[in-house]
């Protein structure tokens, strides 16, 4: 009994052996920066996302090249996108739908592009690229040809430049070192913006790792801010006063002129 036994764990022991897991390939990643102050003068600002992948073994033979995408993600939140149709003669808004969340910032950047690198199975399963980021679940009851909103919504924030999808901007040296740089639009919104970096090999993600950029308004925008959430009444009447002020003084300036 004892010497079967023996020559079934020696017989065993090649399999094992054989069907060991490939060398892991980690990220070891860093931004310039991890937080952006948003002040009356903000006019946008660029983050430096770079890296290196950290191996405890060579590659196996065969496997495909090494690919790199990073991701930065705004915000989410509900929109309501609106068609406007012309009736009698007038443009009016004619249907609209609600999209359960989309988000108020994001950018791709890729070492190639997506189609060659990314898996629908994994380009599902991670959320990677903006499509997949947006939730409109319900909304082909809300209107006919609802799809055609949900382009509009990623038309209009592409224009925007809050969804930029940048393929070929991720440098890759010597299958270790990557970097890339993404620019914060001006129009940004406070709060928590998630980066996340992602290493492919044959079209499937193989390590991930996530951080985080933190976006608050400082000085007098943060003041405006808190005044608007805390306080509506004296806002709404400083608001009035500022107004009625601008308009005197304009007034004023144009009796100037014509004396």
């Amino acid at each position: 009994m004892i010497r079967a036994l023996a020559l079934m764990l020696a017989l065993a022991l090649p399999v094992v052996a054989q069907d060991a897991p490939a060398a892991q390939e980690v990220i070891v990643a860093g931004m310039s920066q991890n937080r952006v102050s948003i002040t009356a003068d903000f006019d946008g600002s660029e983050i430096l996302i770079y890296g290196a992948v950290k191996r405890d073994a060579p590659p196996p033979e065969g496997a495909g090249p090494l690919e790199v995408i990073v991701t930065v993600e705004g915000p989410s939140g509900p929109v309501a996108v609106r068609r406007k149709d012309r009736v009698a003669g007038i443009w009016i808004n004619n249907a609209s739908v609600r999209v359960d969340s989309a988000p108020s910032f994001y950018a791709v950047a890729t070492t190639g592009p997506l189609d060659y690198i990314l898996s629908d199975v994994d380009n599902l399963r991670y959320g990677i690229t903006i499509e997949r980021m947006i939730r409109a679940i319900g909304i082909s009851d809300e209107a006919d040809k609802a799809g055609e909103f949900v382009l509009a919504l990623l038309r209009v924030r592409t224009d925007e430049g809050r969804y930029r999808v940048l393929e070929g901007k991720v440098e890759l040296t010597e299958d270790t070192l990557f970097r890339t740089d993404v620019v914060l639009p001006a129009n940004l919104t406070e709060g928590e913006y998630k980066v996340r970096l992602f290493l492919l090999r044959d079209k499937r993600v193989i390590a991930s790792q996530e951080r985080v950029i933190g976006v608050r308004k400082e000085g007098l925008e943060r003041f405006i801010f808190n005044l608007a959430q805390e306080q509506p009444l004296v806002y709404g009447l400083l608001s009035l006063a500022l107004a009625a002020l601008a308009g005197w003084g304009a007034s004023a300036a144009f009796r100037l002129m014509r004396a």
